[in-house]
C-alpha cells in the first residue's frame, strides 16, 4: 500500500509521539503499581535516559545515507516494539534494567531521523513541515490524555497495553510505502571541519551546552516523579493526564507563534527567560499541589522547555556547515539525554526522602544557567 509522503510522515510523527505520550508520564506510575520503590524507579528510568543519550548519539548519525532512512526508521520500530514487550515477562530490577535499557536505545533516535526524512522531502517536494509535526505535539497531547482516562478504568496495566498498541500501529504506519522515497545525496562530505575536541572547547559553544543541560536536566524530577506526585495528592489519573496534555498545549501555542513573539530575541536572551520561567515553575512547584497553581506551572512548560528549545535552535542556526549537524547531535544527546538521566538518578533519591521539595533542588539547578549564557554575538 502506497501513502502520499507528507502523510506518511505525518503518521509517523502522530504514533512516536502518541506512544511518548504514554511513556514519557505515565511509566514512572506503570513501575509504582509493580511495587518498585521510587530510588529503584529513578535508577530504571536515569538508565533509560543515558541509553536515550547514547541511540541519539551513536546509532542516529550512522544512518549517512538518506535514500537509507525509511529502511532505518522501520527496524528501529520493530526493535523498539521487541523491547517493549519484554516488560511482559518479569518486573525484576535487573530484567527492567535490560529492557527498559533496550527500548530507549531504539526508541531514542527515531525522532533525529525522522526529521532528516522531513529535510530531505522539504528538498524534494517542498514538504511543510511545520505542519507536519503539528501532528505529533497534538498526538502526545491525545496519548497522555487518553492513558489517564484508561488507567482511572482499569488500573495500571492499561499503561503497557497502551504503550504496545501505539508502537505496534508505529510499526505498521511505517511498513506503509511512501508515494516520494527520499533520495540519496551524492555529494562527499569533507574532512576539513574542526574536530569535535575544538568544536566543544570554544567558549560560546561549551557555556551554551551547559546553559541548555541544566535548564533541560532541570525537567528530570517533573518527567519522572510528578504524576506520582500528583497522584499522592489525591488527583485521578484522568485529572493527571490533563495537567500533561495542559503543558504540551502550551508547547505549542508556542511553538505557532514563535516567529511572531521572538523575531528579535537572540538565544542569550531566550535562554535567561527559559531560566526565569524554571525558577517560578519550579518554586512553584515544590509550593503547592493546589489545582490552579499546578495549571499555572503546567503553562510555564512553554518557557521552560519550548523556548530553551527556541533558544537552542537559534544558537545552533548560527553556526557554519557541517558544525550544525554535529552540533544538533551533542546537543540531543546531551541537553535532551544525559543531563536529564543523571539528574533523574538524582531526583529517585531526593524524591525518596523530600518529596515535593526535590523541586526547590531543580530550581537550584536552575540558577548557574542564569550566569553561564553565551554572548549575544554568538547565539544570534
Amino acid at each position: 500500500m502506497v501513502l502520499q509522503s507528507t502523510r506518511w510522515l505525518a503518521l509517523s510523527y502522530f504514533t512516536y509521539f502518541f506512544a511518548y505520550g504514554i511513556f514519557l508520564p505515565f511509566w514512572s506510575v506503570w513501575l509504582n503499581g509493580e511495587g518498585i520503590p521510587p530510588e529503584t524507579i529513578g535508577i530504571l528510568l536515569g538508565a533509560g535516559l543515558v541509553a536515550r543519550f547514547l541511540g541519539s548519539l551513536l546509532i542516529a548519525p550512522r544512518v549517512k545515507d538518506p535514500s537509507h532512512l525509511v529502511t532505518a526508521l522501520r527496524l528501529l520500530a520493530l526493535l523498539t516494539l521487541a523491547c517493549a514487550i519484554g516488560f511482559c515477562f518479569g518486573n525484576g530490577w535487573a530484567w527492567l534494567m535490560l529492557v527498559i535499557a533496550g527500548f530507549n536505545l531504539f526508541f531514542s533516535p527515531l525522532v533525529p531521523l525522522t526529521d532528516a526524512l522531513a529535510a530531505t522531502w522539504q528538498r524534494q517536494i517542498a514538504l511543510d513541515y511545520g505542519r507536519v509535526r503539528l501532528w505529533g505535539s497534538l498526538a502526545f497531547v491525545i496519548g497522555s490524555a487518553l492513558t489517564g482516562k484508561l488507567v482511572s478504568v482499569w488500573g495500571h496495566n492499561a499503561i503497557l497495553y497502551s504503550l504496545l498498541f501505539s508502537l505496534l500501529a508505529m510499526l505498521l504506519g511505517m511498513l506503509l510505502r511512501p508515494s516520494v522515497m527520499p533520495q540519496g545525496d551524492a555529494r562527499v562530505q569533507s574532512d576539513a571541519a574542526r574536530s569535535w575536541r575544538e568544536l566543544l572547547t570554544e567558549g560560546p559553544v561549551w557555556r551554551f551546552l551547559l546553559c541548555v543541560t541544566l535548564l533541560q536536566g532541570a525537567h528530570a524530577a517533573y518527567y519522572s516523579f510528578a504524576s506520582i506526585y500528583w497522584q499522592e495528592a489525591g488527583y485521578s489519573a484522568a485529572t493527571i493526564g490533563y495537567l500533561w496534555s495542559l503543558g504540551v498545549v502550551a508547547e505549542v501555542i508556542i511553538f505557532a507563534s514563535s516567529n511572531f513573539l521572538f523575531r528579535r530575541w537572540n538565544a542569550r536572551n531566550l535562554l535567561l527567560l527559559s531560566a526565569l520561567c524554571g525558577l517560578l515553575r519550579w518554586g512553584l512547584m515544590a509550593s503547592s499541589t493546589e489545582l490552579g497553581g499546578l495549571l499555572l506551572m503546567q503553562v510555564l512548560h512553554c518557557g521552560t522547555f519550548t523556548v530553551c528549545h527556541l533558544a537552542a535552535m537559534r544558537f545552533i542556526a548560527a553556526r557554519q556547515g557541517a558544525e550544525v549537524i554535529r552540533l544538533q547531535a551533542v546537543y540531543s544527546s546531551l541537553a535532551m539525554g544525559g543531563g536529564i538521566a543523571i539528574m533523574t538518578v538524582l531526583a529517585g533519591f531526593l524524591f525518596e526522602h523530600l518529596q515535593g521539595g526535590v523541586f526547590w533542588v531543580m530550581a537550584a539547578v536552575v540558577v548557574p544557567a542564569l550566569f553561564i549564557r553565551p554572548p549575544a554575538a554568538s547565539s544570534r
